[in-house]
């Protein structure tokens, strides 16, 4: 019988990080929300708080008493924390910190000594490899390592990528996939190979649709409208790039060139470096978040 996970703690306090927790917590979870320093903490408790407020304001639209007695039960299951040893006793440990391999595999290298010897570590990386970032982990804990990559925003894509390594036993995914059943998202098992599932296919695409634009193909206005109406998608592949951020784009793409494809995890014509889009990062222009990429925001 898979190890039913009841408690979790989440390292980062980000958006990603909050947004594990919020979901976590108001399905039931006790879960330890740690990050560096209080500030960080804190910020994470704004971001649940604004998260919340518009979920209990959509669920029970009539009646605030409820929509706070959501808001105070979904906290009744947070705690709060900047030590790392104190957020080491449950059942699983996993990251949403910045999507750097040697700070990833750091943390869990420094987190393997302070946990129990059953605690299950994820990483919620989404284009890494996870098993180089488990290597600082000892033999027995890489066996109970794995990713899993949550979407952004968490409380509203129900999707969840569930990767093993060639190490990760079925006991450690089982339990995974029946948390993320608690969690009320939908889970896919994958290999841990580039960019799993989505990213794997999304990268490239988006790539590919920047060299479109470069070579003068077709406007980005165009391209957009193309895959919008021809292939049903809800949005295009420029204003995804500009969704995920061009930066956050370029970074992956550098990080396959550097790391994957010389392992033949992935062709080198897939992500070979496109100069609109590093333009346009230098430029400081890298999408929504920036108000400017391809398109203006």
């Amino acid at each position: 019988m898979a190890l039913e996970i009841k408690s979790l703690s989440v390292f980062g306090a980000g958006l990603m990080g909050a947004g594990i927790v919020q979901v976590a917590a108001q399905n039931g979870i006790k879960v330890v929300m740690t990050d560096v320093s209080d500030a960080a903490l804190e910020n994470g408790r704004s971001i649940i708080t604004k998260s919340l407020t518009r979920v209990a304001k959509k669920a029970h639209p009539d009646s605030p008493s409820r929509q706070e007695e959501l808001i105070r039960s979904t906290f009744a299951n947070i705690v709060t924390t900047t030590s790392a040893s104190d957020a080491c006793s449950s059942d699983l440990v996993m990251e949403a910190i910045v999507e750097n391999l040697s700070t990833k595999r750091e943390l869990f290298k420094r987190l393997d000594g302070l946990a129990g010897p059953n605690t299950i570590f994820a990483s919620n990386t989404s284009s890494l490899s996870v098993a180089k970032i488990a290597e600082g982990c000892s033999a027995e804990r890489q066996r109970k390592f794995a990713g899993l990559h949550f979407f952004n925003p968490v409380p509203a894509m129900k999707l969840v990528e569930v990767v093993a390594t060639d190490k990760t036993t079925e006991e450690t995914t089982e339990a995974l996939l029946g948390l993320c059943s608690t969690m009320k998202k939908t889970a896919v098992r994958c290999k841990d190979t580039p960019g799993f599932i989505v990213n794997r296919l999304l990268v490239p695409y988006m790539l590919e649709a920047i060299r479109m634009l470069e070579r003068g193909d077709a406007s980005a206005k165009d391209i957009d409208t193309a895959m919008k109406l021809g292939a049903g998608l809800p949005m295009g592949p420029l204003e995804l790039s500009d969704f995920v951020g061009l930066d956050t784009l370029a970074a992956i793409a550098e990080g396959w060139r550097e790391e994957r494809v010389s392992t033949g995890e992935i062709g080198e014509a897939a992500v070979e470096p496109v100069g609109i889009l590093e333009q346009l990062v230098k430029e400081g222009k890298k999408g929504r978040k920036s108000g400017q990429g391809f398109f203006d925001y």
